[in-house]
This record gives structure tokens, sequence and C-alpha cells, in this order.
């Protein structure tokens, strides 16, 4: 089992940008592909990118292509979320999961195993 903590949402103006990170400890981090998600209250939790363990291949949602980037660092146990150009349509509680086997969806959140507590990000236009 892996737990997952987020870190360095808040709130900033439209066309700012935020850092998220993800740090994990237990079972070896590096076997997972990681995922953000995100949420807002009475919505489905919403893909927004994934890496796989490598960090070679990335995904992300189309909403957010071109201004989001996700990456992450085995050796600290670390994933990343790099958010510019951020909109009001970004407010949302973001999460970070892990997904053991790779032959899942990485979109489906149902396809993840251990998550986080969430950390909360808000745009104001």
């Amino acid at each position: 089992q892996v737990q997952l903590v987020e870190s360095g949402g808040g709130t900033v103006q439209a066309g700012d940008s935020l850092r998220l990170s993800c740090a994990a400890s237990g079972r070896a981090f590096s076997i997972y592909t990681m995922g953000w998600f995100r949420q807002v209250p009475g919505n489905e939790r919403e893909f927004v990118a994934a890496v796989t363990s490598t960090g070679i291949t990335t995904t992300y949602a189309d909403s957010v292509k071109g201004r989001f980037t996700i990456s992450r660092d085995n050796g600290k146990n670390t994933m990343y979320l790099q958010m510019n150009s951020l909109k009001a349509e970004d407010t949302a509680v973001y999460y970070c999961a892990t997904k053991l086997n790779t032959y899942l969806s990485t979109t489906n959140p149902t396809n993840y195993n251990s998550w986080g507590q969430g950390t909360q990000v808000t745009v104001s236009s």
C-alpha cells in the first residue's frame, strides 16, 4: 500500500501558475503509473494527467493540454503537476493516485488503487 500526500494548492488569479506535489511513502513508488484527477462538488472525479512508472510517457486531458505538465522524480518518491495559464474552470480539489496494472485505462479513476486526501485549487477570474 502506498500513502500519498498532495500539497501546493491555493488561491490564484486567472493566468497565474501553481505547482502541485504528491509525496509517496510505502511500497516502491517507481513501479506505479501515477495520475492527477480533480473534482468539483456534485461532479464526478475528472482525469487531468498521468505519467508512466519511468516518467517517459505522459497523458493529458484535452482541457489542460499545453497548459499543465506532469512529471515525477522517482529518487524523491514525488510527482508534480505544473499548472500554467490557470483558468476559473480549473478550480477543483486535485487528487493524486497510483495505478499498478498497466493494462487498465489510465483515464478511468476506478483503475487507480491509492489516493491522496486532495488539495484545493481556486482560480479567480
